[in-house]
């Protein structure tokens, strides 16, 4: 046969929950206050932190030049290039993943180029030196470019001579 369930254990929780305090009844107002303190706390941190619109500006000036106006070529009529040998160094501190295969001219004046021929070992080494203390995430910035080619054409100037080299051109880039 089945027992009967006991009375008392049954008024046992609803005597402690007649105890219990009171919960306040507030939970709905409460929730929508908290959406509108958000509201308006976001908005203004949204339109008082956010800088001002900058003014329009034209990418490229009008120019004031006029049909009749003479453009000046950027090379020099004595300029000479001397291609260096093929560089291949490794990149990063990684072993042997990843490669780069450069090829660099020096810009130099038609007078000057046995001067630049026979510094040939200097300035690979120059080059390669710097090139192989960068590091890959340098590679994916894109204005980092700018930066490694003036940096190869201090590294020129500081082998050759400022009077001798003019800058460099890097003729082939491939990073693997």
């Amino acid at each position: 046969m089945a027992k009967k369930p006991d009375k008392k254990a049954e008024a046992k929780p609803q005597a402690e929950a007649a105890d219990a305090p009171a919960k306040p009844a507030g939970g709905m107002m409460g929730l929508l206050m908290l959406g509108a303190a958000s509201l308006v706390s976001s908005f203004g941190l949204v339109y008082f932190l956010t800088p001002p619109p900058s003014a329009a500006t034209a990418a490229c000036e009008p120019g004031d030049l006029g049909a009749d106006a003479e453009v000046k070529p950027a090379l020099k009529a004595d300029q000479a290039y001397v291609q260096l040998q093929e560089m291949v160094i490794t990149v990063g501190s990684a072993p042997a993943t990843r490669y780069l295969k450069m090829n660099i001219s020096v810009m130099t004046d038609s007078v000057n180029t046995a001067a630049v021929q026979a510094a040939e070992p200097v300035l690979l080494d120059a080059f390669n030196t710097y090139l192989r203390s960068i590091e890959m995430k340098d590679f994916e910035d894109p204005g980092f470019y700018p930066r490694m080619r003036e940096q190869l054409a201090r590294r020129s100037e500081l082998v050759l001579g400022s009077g001798v080299s003019n800058g460099v051109l890097i003729t082939e880039f491939l990073l693997r």
